[in-house]
């Protein structure tokens, strides 16, 4: 196994990897949509928070040597559930190849965040 590093995306907060390597496989942990140059929540909605929590599973990604179109599972945690249809509005725009998800509410995330995702994706 090998750990994914990138000041690309928000370091960890807690005591875990960013992502880690496994055969022809990367593992991303949950990305919540902290800015990694300010490190603070980015976006007031779920439509901002979405966007900026998958451009930080895109460079987790990038720096394990993937990207997006290799994503073959995700998973999303949403904290209300009424945020469903936005969050896939933008969800949509970048998973084009239609990964395996799963997709739940839960009551907190971490610093407050309205969405986390995390995935799984075939290196290149």
């Amino acid at each position: 196994m090998k750990k994914v590093e990138t000041k690309e995306a928000p370091a960890a907060i807690g005591p875990y990897s960013q992502g880690i390597i496994h055969g022809d496989l990367i593992f991303t942990s949950g990305q919540i949509p902290i800015n990694p140059e300010l490190g603070v929540i980015d976006g007031k909605d779920i439509l901002e928070q979405t966007e900026r929590a998958i451009k930080n599973v895109a460079e987790v990604l990038r720096a394990g040597g993937s990207d997006l179109d290799k994503v073959i599972k995700t998973t999303c945690y949403l904290s209300d559930m009424n945020n469903f249809s936005a969050f896939n509005s933008i969800y949509a725009t970048y998973f084009t190849s239609c990964p395996a998800r799963s997709c739940v509410e839960v009551s907190k995330l971490p610093k407050g965040a309205m969405v986390e995702i995390e995935a799984i994706a075939v290196i290149k």
